[in-house]
């Protein structure tokens, strides 16, 4: 049987009103994936949306040996961060997948790229601006056919 992947992708910024909310349906969806049979689970590790995905599903990793965490960093030096959440996030996972070594404008699009290709699903967190990498990966997604569960802010 094949690995069943999911990545998600989302916006830096939540409004502080909006947190508890996305948080409960990002939860709602990574467990809806674990039932539906997805143990290998893709976050970009950056600020926001994706560390609150990889931090859920670190979490359910207790319960769920089976799970497989992955950081997809754009570029080398982002292991360089001072927050301190992302580092004890990228100790919880199974695989690290740096796109490039060195920083490039295009490093983030390359990622997400990355992301979606390897996943059948695709969890977006998506306030409905007109750019940007959020909108842009969901793009990917559609054009190759990828499921998408879209959590409206």
């Amino acid at each position: 049987m094949n690995e069943k992947t999911c990545c998600v992708t989302g916006h830096r910024e939540i409004s502080a009103d909006r947190i508890t909310y996305v948080e409960k349906e990002l939860r709602c969806e990574i467990l809806s994936a674990i039932e539906d049979g997805y143990t290998r689970f893709i976050s970009g590790f950056a600020e926001g949306i994706d560390l609150m995905f990889a931090s859920i599903v670190a979490e359910e990793k207790a319960q769920h040996p089976e799970l497989f965490l992955e950081a997809a960093i754009p570029h080398a030096g982002r292991l360089k961060t001072q927050n301190q959440q992302f580092h004890e996030l990228l100790q919880a996972c199974n695989g690290v997948k740096v796109e490039c070594e060195k920083y490039v404008p295009s490093c983030f699009m390359q990622r997400n790229r990355y992301m979606v290709h390897q996943s059948q699903r695709v969890i977006a967190v998506y306030d409905g601006r007109d750019h940007g990498g959020t909108l842009f990966t969901m793009r990917c997604a559609h054009t190759l056919g990828k499921e998408v569960h879209l959590i409206k802010i």
